[in-house]
């Protein structure tokens, strides 16, 4: 009688662990890279101004808006739609809020809570038809982007409306309480909430690694994680200390905060969040799983209408000023900050984190080519070659893994 033994299959060393989970992280990785890259060569090129504390806080205050759409459009995106009509939602909404605040004197919190409602209504109005008469959300937000920017014209009668209450124009332009009295060199509130934020941010990578790891789930290497860990760390200190050298902290960056921090966690760990991405990589095979596609995407609308009046309100709060053409290509910014962050152009893949940073890419690309005194018409040519080079990027990836699987 002859005994065979089945050999097992080797397990993979601990290199070839990190190299498969680095190659998985290689677009996020690389778009952390460009970002540093296009800040480090703006601050050579326009000598020093792109890091100074001022210009830190307008970078912060100028792309809230668009860094706040971007949240919800790569939500929409991920499940595989389109929304072209934010920027004609952030226009009628600074339209209603200009007629409650300044025509019918309505307080500041009243008007933002009205307005927030008004969001919601119009994100359910174009959820309705994308969710439950399946007409395609490119037709529906095209058919919005006109509609909402006439609204918005018929609510201002084609003109402006300034100026708004103190207390609302600082949601856009507003700072936290200067705890310094504004004596000290470094504003303490700033450096105590970075110094908060660093505690939780490792906090909270120590928790996944260990959740990971107790659910057998592949691990990022412990030298990457420590690297990555600190220089998050680091970034995170450096910011707070060039805003705390100027101003403080801007009112809008604490809403940025919450909502990256809130919607990340959705996306990542809820069960909304897991039938969003799997409604993007796969409509059918979802719905056989039992998940509603239906109330899944009116509640992405919704919730894209919700985040697009917040965006209106911030947008208007800064200029002090609601006029017909408010948000007017804002829907252009939003999706390349989502395409540019990391999202696939067919759906099922993008986080908030990345359409963060492909936000802040293009801001940090305006600023610098404004300092530097780049026309216009060559600020729209370089971002449209940044937008093709990041989806080809993607492509490419795509090419690449389907090759390895083969």
């Amino acid at each position: 009688m002859s005994t065979t033994t089945s050999a097992s299959p080797a397990r993979p060393s601990a290199l070839q662990r990190g190299l498969a989970f680095l190659s998985g992280e290689l677009r996020q990785i690389g778009l952390f890279i460009a970002l540093i890259v296009i800040v480090l060569l703006l601050q050579v090129l326009t000598q020093g101004v792109t890091l100074s504390p001022r210009n830190v806080s307008n970078l912060v205050l100028q792309n809230s808006y668009v860094l706040i759409l971007a949240i919800g459009m790569v939500m929409i995106i991920v499940a595989g739609h389109i929304d072209l009509s934010v920027g004609s939602v952030v226009a009628t909404i600074g339209a209603l809020a200009g007629v409650l605040n300044n025509k019918l004197g309505v307080p500041w919190w009243l008007t933002i809570i009205l307005c927030l409602i008004g969001g919601a209504v119009i994100g359910a109005w174009q959820g309705f038809w994308v969710a439950y008469f399946k007409i395609p959300a490119f037709i529906v937000t095209l058919g919005g982007m006109l509609l909402f920017r006439g609204l918005a014209q018929i609510l201002l009668r084609n003109t402006q409306i300034s100026p708004f209450d103190d207390a609302f124009r600082k949601i856009g332009s507003g700072f936290l309480p200067d705890l310094g009295g504004g004596t000290s060199y470094l504003e303490p509130l700033t450096m105590i909430i970075a110094i908060v934020a660093i505690i939780a941010l490792v906090a909270q990578g120590i928790r996944g690694r260990r959740s990971r790891a107790k659910n057998g789930l592949l691990l990022e290497p412990l030298p990457w994680f420590v690297v990555k860990t600190a220089f998050m760390a680091v970034l995170l200190f450096a910011i707070a200390w060039l805003l705390a050298s100027y101003r403080g902290t801007p009112i809008v960056l604490i809403i940025l905060g919450v909502l990256v921090v809130g919607y990340s966690a959705v996306m990542a760990n809820s069960v909304f969040g897991r039938h969003v991405y799997a409604i993007g990589g796969n409509l059918r095979a979802a719905e056989l799983s039992g998940v509603n596609a239906r109330r899944v995407n009116f509640l992405l609308f919704v919730n894209m209408g919700v985040l697009s009046a917040l965006a209106g309100l911030v947008f208007t709060a800064q200029l002090n000023l609601a006029g017909p053409s408010a948000g007017d290509g804002f829907e252009l910014d939003a999706i390349a900050a989502v395409f540019i962050g990391g999202a696939a152009v067919t759906g099922g893949i993008g986080t908030v984190g990345g359409a963060i940073v492909g936000g802040l890419i293009i801001g940090i690309l305006n600023n610098g080519m404004t300092i530097l005194g780049v026309g216009t018409e060559w600020q729209e040519f370089i971002k449209g070659l940044v937008l093709l080079a990041a989806v080809a990027f993607d492509v490419f990836n795509k090419r690449r893994a389907s090759r390895a699987g083969a």
